[in-house]
């Protein structure tokens, strides 16, 4: 089969009409909804053809300047409505289509969700509601009117404020919606339905009341208050750190049950997944909580980096993601735990980025060229691309980072732009050079670097040896060197934190040293340090890259007792532990914890330090974290037992410390406070080990304290504990989770997860039976993400050796093709890494992705996937 044909970024060429604006008529109906759009188009350049994009529409009329066209005088296709001779001055165009809601499984475009329209336009929907220019770099002024049965949808919602509304005499209502803010159509959102609506207000810096209703389906009501505390903190966090204002007089959030995305920065109506919104103490985590903050900050803070200014084309797509990344991940460290918070962005990247930097959908933050763009919602895009903000922030610090982002705004409030104008936002603010720096945005992989220390003692003087290196990636070969801020601090034997003076280095605001490594090669002398200093290096995960640097155990733990960071003394753990991992798998030997590591952890268990943190310095890497150390042939089987070797180790040789902390516990009510839930990550990481030492004498207390648990988060852990480690109670807490949550969708989604996630073997037939349950709807991206890619995530069992993990997989992924192509090529993300194992795997998993390219009428979203994937390099 060949792949669909690819659109490139050197090939954009401005619009040859806008749309000044566009007003919106829609009569809902499940199976006929009728559109009739009214738009003020103005042409670009004299005689050119209209050609407008539409999918899955049913063209009804076509008029212009009250004209209506004959059939002759247009062409319809699957794609377009290509209008041949249209008037070379601004001109009204009316088209009126049908569409089906209830047979749009895509969830893209207008579709139902339970009993509720919705509507999802990222990147391409719009198309599928209205024949439009749908492309981000033409901003419309929309009004919207939508008419629906009164009594089952009692709510009509769209973006902008609502400007007038009455009742009609044959049962239905309607609403107009007026949007003042230009936009584009992605942006564009309708919901209908009846809810239970939350409602606050957030009153502006400036003064203004701004109305916030948050809708929720029916009973859900109490699980959205945590949401409505999040958005007005976000929007007062937007001011006083971004001095950046809600401009509308009101703000809606919806939550839906299926949708394949996380959430939608829709222009005033932001529709979410639900997951992202319900949450309260019983029915949801300590994180469940973290990423509702997360996730409403996230598309709030988009209502400035993205929809105020956006792209302008979906090249550009990390302009918004990447930078709001960073805007919600500064926004949960600013109200959370600093440290916490970047742990988790860091184990992201070395887990999920590098990961799929090795595959063969590798592309730069900025793709070159996009044959399906619902295949480049990344973490590359996404989280990659918040690391490159993050990096300019580190060269620009705090004060030089908002300079440019106030020109940025006061530039391009009202555009559709390019990453280059940021970046060139951010240099001009600073009167800095980043042209090296841009290259961040054009190459695609993660970059290593190998630093090697020498230690002069007759001269006192330290050199670091610094080179870089990109492996070659799909399309791009040749690898130039990147602008890498390395952040550094010394620390003497003893722990005593050294002063470092080279003109090659400069104090940086964080604490740490900051050197700026522009060439492959470089090499910084530090003198006037009268011993051989441990150093730290990269702190504070400064650059995405891998780090190649000798330290021994001992440097590294003097780190991880005395370093200022606390992210520097985690790293020092993890180090520890990959060095062992590694050297066991080289080795083909178990892996041996040294007494002195074991002796200094114990100190560290036993320490006045965050719990939270002692909690993550527990926490070694997974097998998918090691696997990033091996670009081929990568020895799953080993990674796994040297895995499961330390950890049993760890177990064994400070058990008398996990169980004093277990021993030691004051279960009191639930309270969502940062101090409370490092407690609670830190008492269920001393259960784990407790019962991973000695199953049989704790599976009853792991029981017990699930059955008097009064949270989701200590019901959860108990439930993963005994199950991950087949104590003798998981059953009896599988059936006791199934039974009381079995109506409560977003909460049984954990007990799929937990199952899928399992390290036995016997998971892959697990797994097949849960597809049979009752409650597992395949339609429904959220039980999907539960359970399948879940599964796709447990490294080990999905490349189970008999193959198995991978036919289940595809067999999913036929069924999801013409009926949901986004998840299915979520789904097949894992099978495309076929290259990166052993022979007798790479025959496996190529033979799937073989027997899945010949499917008929096969997805764009995975034929791209699969035939990247099968490419010869």
């Amino acid at each position: 089969m060949t792949i669909t044909a690819a659109k490139f970024r050197s090939d954009y060429r401005a619009p040859e009409f806008l749309i000044q604006s566009i007003d919106l008529t829609f009569e809902l109906d499940e199976q006929c909804t009728r559109v009739t759009s009214r738009m003020r188009v103005v042409p670009q350049q004299q005689s050119a053809m209209l050609r407008l994009h539409g999918e899955h529409l049913s063209l009804q009329t076509v008029i212009i300047n009250g004209d209506a066209l004959s059939s002759d005088e247009y062409v319809v296709s699957d794609k377009y409505l290509e209008i041949r001779q249209v008037p070379d001055s601004p001109f009204e165009l009316v088209i009126t289509n049908t569409i089906n809601p209830a047979a749009n499984t895509a969830l893209e475009g207008l579709y139902k969700s339970g009993g509720a329209f919705c509507t999802q336009c990222e990147a391409e929907g719009f198309r599928r509601i209205t024949y439009y220019l749908d492309r981000p770099d033409v901003l419309a002024e929309f009004t919207t009117t939508i008419i629906a049965n009164k009594q089952d949808y009692p709510y009509l919602l769209s973006n902008g404020n609502n400007v007038e509304q009455g009742n009609n005499n044959d049962g239905t209502h309607w609403v107009k919606w007026h949007d003042p803010h230009p936009k584009p159509a992605y942006l564009f959102a309708l919901v209908a339905g009846d809810f239970d609506v939350l409602k606050d207000t957030f009153r502006t810096r400036t003064g203004r009341d701004v109305s916030l209703e948050l809708f929720v389906d029916k009973g859900n009501l109490k699980q959205a208050e945590y949401a409505m505390l999040s958005l007005k903190n976000a929007m007062r966090w937007d001011e006083q750190r971004f001095n950046l204002e809600y401009d509308l007089d009101i703000y809606m959030i919806v939550a839906v049950d299926f949708f394949n995305m996380g959430a939608m920065e829709n222009k005033g109506l932001n529709v979410f997944n639900s997951r992202y919104v319900l949450a309260d103490a019983k029915t949801a985590t300590d994180q469940d909580f973290l990423n509702v903050e997360s996730v409403i900050g996230h598309e709030y803070f988009h209502n400035w980096t993205g929809n105020r200014i956006t792209c302008r084309d979906w090249f550009q797509l990390s302009l918004k993601e990447g930078l709001t990344v960073f805007r919600d991940q500064e926004f949960s460290s600013d109200l959370g735990s600093r440290s916490v918070n970047r742990i988790d962005a860091i184990r992201i990247m070395r887990t999920h980025q590098f990961n799929e930097d090795a595959s063969p959908m590798a592309h730069p933050i900025r793709p070159d060229k996009v044959v399906e763009m619902n295949n480049f919602y990344t973490v590359t895009v996404y989280n990659k691309g918040a690391e490159v903000i993050r990096m300019l922030h580190t060269l620009l610090g705090e004060g030089g980072f908002q300079k440019g982002m106030r020109l940025y705004v006061e530039r391009h409030d009202g555009q559709a732009v390019t990453c280059d104008d940021f970046v060139a936002a951010m240099a001009d603010a600073n009167q800095a050079d980043l042209q090296t720096f841009k290259r961040w945005y054009s190459q695609a992989g993660t970059p290593t670097v190998r630093v090697e220390q020498v230690y002069d003692e007759h001269t006192q003087t330290l050199t670091l040896n610094f080179s870089q290196t990109t492996p070659p990636t799909p399309g791009q070969a040749t690898k130039l060197p990147v602008h890498i801020p390395v952040l550094l601090s010394a620390y003497s034997k003893e722990g005593e934190k050294l002063t470092l003076v080279s003109n090659q280095l400069r104090e940086h605001e964080s604490g740490s040293t900051l050197f700026e490594f522009t060439e492959a090669q470089a090499t910084v002398v530090i003198p006037n340090l009268p011993e051989r200093p441990v150093v730290a290096l990269l702190e504070n995960f400064s650059a995405p890259i891998k780090l190649d640097a000798v330290q021994s155990f001992t440097d590294n733990l003097v780190l991880l007792s005395h370093a200022d960071q606390e992210v520097s003394r985690w790293e020092a753990a993890q180090h520890i532990y990959v060095k062992l991992i590694c050297d066991a798998v080289a080795q083909q030997s178990p892996l041996v914890l040294p007494e002195s590591v074991a002796e200094a952890f114990t100190k560290f268990a036993q320490a006045n330090v965050d719990p939270a943190l002692k909690s993550f310095v527990f926490t070694p890497p997974t097998v998918e974290e090691i696997a990033e150390y091996y670009s081929t042939e990568i020895p799953l089987d080993a990674i796994f037992t040297a895995v499961q070797e330390l950890r049993q180790q760890l177990a064994a040789k400070l058990f008398d410390v996990f169980k004093g902390v277990w021993d030691a516990r004051n279960i009191a009510e639930y309270q969502l406070t940062g101090a409370e839930i490092g407690q609670r990550s830190w008492l269920h990481t001393s259960l784990y080990y407790i019962a991973l030492h000695a199953p049989a004498q704790y599976s009853a207390v792991v029981a017990e304290y699930y059955h008097q648990a009064d949270n989701m988060t200590a019901q959860q852990s108990a439930l993963q504990i005994a199950v991950h480690l087949q104590l003798s109670c998981q059953q009896q807490l599988l059936d006791a989770f199934e039974k009381q949550w079995q109506d409560t969708p977003l909460v049984l989604d954990k007990w799929f997860a937990i199952q899928s996630s399992a390290p036995q073997p016997e998971v892959v037939e697990r797994v097949a039976e849960l597809q049979q349950h009752a409650k597992f709807d395949r339609n429904n991206p959220n039980r999907q993400y539960a359970l399948m890619a879940s599964f796709g995530r447990n490294m080990t069992q999905f490349h189970r050796q008999d193959g198995a993990g991978y036919r289940m997989t595809s067999a999913m992924i036929r069924y999801l093709n013409d009926k949901n192509p986004q998840v299915a090529a979520r789904l097949v993300t894992p099978l495309t890494q076929w290259r990166r194992f052993d022979s007798h795997r790479q025959q496996l998993l190529k033979a799937e992705l073989e027997q899945l390219q010949k499917i008929p009428n096969l997805a764009t979203d995975l034929d791209e996937k699969i035939s990247q994937s099968l490419a010869t390099n």
